[in-house]
């Protein structure tokens, strides 16, 4: 039995503050709220590759912890997602300061944003230009989103409570839209309130598998830039509504666990893996026990983390049991300063209400070693429902190779 399953009960809590969607950019920001916003503007931001000032700027004096709730503002100014409620999270940071940063946010735009969430999203960009009009199809989270912004005194945000999926057409057309929840296709009405010219930021695919676009209207069209793999909850009603269940998966899988398929410029990005840190990819290599290619994780500073992960639905009820597998190497790894930071590769599983009720996986790993077969068959509790697969440093140092990560259902 590994280190990992049996000291689940000791790991449960930690691993779950860091994987609640995305990872923790430092293992810990007390101090006042400015100190932990400018820290997390250094760590999580700017040395990530935010580089717009006017965003660093705007991200350094907004309060994200007045938009979580209060039993987890602690956490407000790590770089990770956190609930609201209803099924929801607010963004990590990193991903806010992103999608933010491809929009080109000019002091005349008004901005048409579809999901306000926590409100959040619609604060930084308040600051940035004329107008933002907002929308959110959850009543409660609306309206607590509304009473925050105008605590705030964010005057030029304006809140409607609604279907996204129809855009806001009284106000249209739009200079710009950001969408923050994942529709399989971009809807056609928010496509007719963007102006000739006009930029929309959106994530587009599957429940558990998205590509962050950056689209232009040109004569009426969308012209796309595929920017990079990422993971938001789906878009509801109408967009939910037209969903091809063929397009969804059918079993629990990784999605690239040979790390052959890479997107993105200038730095390429492994396929289906979601917030991926302190990384280098290997391409065409001669060394990879699988394929073509692998991926390395690197990390001098102990404590920063290094990682990627990747969501998946996972059914308890359906699946009592998978198999976990991969091929690793290392080059002077030790562990980080926290319990929590052990390099491996880890299943955390969420119940319904995506709350974090048990983790497994294989590791940890430490030392210098060739390339290694490692293996598992892990329980899946019986009220999980999604799953997340994580894998990499996790604020350990030195050198990570991973590849041919599998999972797969048991079978009975």
């Amino acid at each position: 039995m590994n280190f990992f399953m049996r000291n689940v009960k000791v790991l449960k809590q930690a691993w779950a503050v860091a994987a609640v969607g995305a990872w923790l950019a430092s293992p810990a920001l007390g101090g006042p709220p400015q100190q932990a916003r400018a820290r997390m503007v250094d760590e999580a931001l700017r040395e990530a590759g935010i580089t717009d000032p006017r965003v660093l700027q705007t991200m350094a004096v907004t309060p994200r912890h007045l938009f979580v709730p209060l039993r987890l503002r602690q956490k407000a100014y790590f770089d990770m997602a956190l609930p609201i409620g209803h099924g929801q999270t607010i963004s990590p940071p990193f991903v806010v300061a992103y999608m933010t940063e491809q929009l080109q946010p000019q002091p005349a735009d008004r901005i048409l944003e579809i999901g306000t969430g926590s409100g959040y999203q619609a604060a930084i960009l308040s600051r940035l230009v004329r107008d933002v009009y907002t929308i959110e199809i959850v009543e409660a989270l609306g309206h607590r989103a509304a009473r925050t912004l105008k605590r705030l005194g964010l005057s030029n945000v304006h809140v409607r409570i609604g279907d996204g999926f129809e855009g806001w057409p009284e106000f249209a057309p739009f200079d710009k839209i950001i969408v923050t929840c994942s529709p399989q296709e971009v809807p056609q009405p928010l496509i007719d309130q963007l102006r000739e010219g006009g930029l929309m930021v959106v994530p587009v695919g599957e429940r558990y598998q998205q590509t962050l676009y950056l689209f232009t209207k040109m004569q009426g069209q969308l012209s796309e830039q595929r920017l990079m793999p990422t993971l938001f909850v789906p878009m509801t009603g109408l967009a939910e509504r037209q969903r091809d269940p063929d397009l969804e998966p059918s079993a629990p899988a990784v999605v690239n666990g040979g790390f052959e398929q890479w997107t993105g410029q200038p730095q390429p990005r492994p396929v289906g893996w979601h917030y991926a840190r302190q990384f280098r990819p290997a391409q065409n290599a001669p060394d990879a026990p699988e394929g073509k290619a692998y991926i390395t994780f690197a990390n001098q500073d102990a404590g920063r983390f290094s990682q990627a992960l990747q969501g998946m639905a996972l059914d308890g009820r359906e699946v009592p049991e998978v198999t976990l597998s991969a091929r690793v190497r290392g080059v002077n790894i030790q562990a980080g300063p926290h319990t929590d930071q052990r390099p491996g590769l880890i299943i955390v599983f969420y119940d319904e209400r995506r709350a974090t009720i048990g983790l497994a996986g294989l590791g940890p790993w430490q030392g210098t070693f060739a390339w290694q077969h490692h293996g598992a068959r892990i329980p899946v509790p019986l009220a999980a429902r999604e799953a997340i697969v994580r894998v990499g440093l996790f604020g350990g140092t030195g050198q990570l190779s991973v590849d041919a990560v599998v999972m797969a259902a048991t079978a009975p």
